[in-house]
């Protein structure tokens, strides 16, 4: 019976693919913030109210 150890390794990100990476988790925490900040439907409004406030975020 043969066996192969196979060696698998993970590059690393380079910085700007990290830069990059970040912005754009950035940029969809922001959408979500501002999203349900003002969104008009009071279940997803009152979903995330206290997490707003606590954050500074004004909401009404």
């Amino acid at each position: 019976m043969n066996t192969t150890a196979v060696s698998t390794s993970i590059p690393s990100l380079t910085l700007s693919q990290r830069l990059i990476a970040g912005a754009l988790a950035l940029m969809l925490g922001l959408v979500l913030l501002v999203g349900t900040g003002f969104a008009g439907d009071y279940r997803l409004h009152n979903g995330a109210h206290d997490t707003r406030h606590a954050m500074g975020f004004p909401c009404h």
